[in-house]
């Protein structure tokens, strides 16, 4: 006798919960590198950091705000044992013949202090980008007309400021957690500031897309959950 199993997996939302995973991961490794656009220094992690609050706003705008905090939660757990398991693996002495022993620590070597940055700095900014999204959906729920551009004019209100409190979070912990008393403090604003400027303008330039991604998830999964007296505990995974 077969059982029925009333819980369906979406494979969209399956999906994008692997391809923030990796996002994190990846920032990770591309942090350790250096670059330059003009006069601001940053590192290569902008090149894929931005897309997991792309992903963030996808997700909340589609399933709603527990939804996201299961993602929220399920990033920070993969991308914690990343760091854990490369950890343990510099830890480990090389083999006498093997000769890459500075470069594997330059990339896995993160050190315990910025880590722990790292950690609350992606929660804090993370449940921040969603909070604001959730809220902000409800808000225009009854004003909101019905068609396509009041959703476009509404959906990308939420998305850049979202993006915008969320990022300022992030940079606001992480950079005087991970880097005070190493650079000046009087360099510490700009350095916040032009974080936030070049990964929101990432955000925009990244828009039109998203607002793709958003209807067809809408259209292929047939859901739109607005989060009226939702808990936004962050530790309420399980509801």
């Amino acid at each position: 006798m077969k059982q029925k199993n009333d819980q369906k997996v979406s494979v969209l939302f399956m999906s994008y919960g692997i391809l923030f995973c990796v996002c994190l991961i990846t920032a990770n490794v591309l942090e350790t590198k250096q670059i330059s656009f003009g006069p601001v220094n940053v590192t290569a992690g902008l090149i894929v950091f931005p897309v997991s609050y792309i992903i963030n706003d996808v997700v909340c705008e589609v399933w709603g705000y527990s939804r996201t905090r299961l993602l929220i939660w399920l990033g920070f757990a993969m991308n914690f044992l990343f760091v854990l398991f490369g950890a343990i693996a510099d830890a480990i002495p090389g083999a006498a013949y093997w000769d890459g022993q500075e470069g594997f620590h330059q990339i896995f070597g993160l050190a315990p202090r910025i880590a722990a940055a790292s950690f609350i700095a992606f929660l804090a900014g993370s449940f921040i980008n969603a909070y604001v999204m959730s809220r902000m959906k409800l808000s225009a729920k009854e004003r909101r007309s019905a068609d396509s551009n009041g959703f476009t004019r509404d959906f990308s209100a939420r998305a850049i400021l979202s993006t915008v409190f969320g990022e300022l979070t992030d940079s606001l912990i992480f950079f005087p957690l991970a880097l005070g008393w190493v650079i000046p403090w009087e360099e510490m604003p700009s350095l916040v500031i032009s974080q936030v400027l070049l990964k929101t303008s990432y955000e925009i330039v990244a828009l039109p897309m998203t607002i793709r991604v958003v209807k067809f998830t809408k259209a292929h999964d047939h859901e739109d959950v607005y989060d009226k007296d939702i808990n936004y505990n962050i530790f309420k995974i399980k509801n």
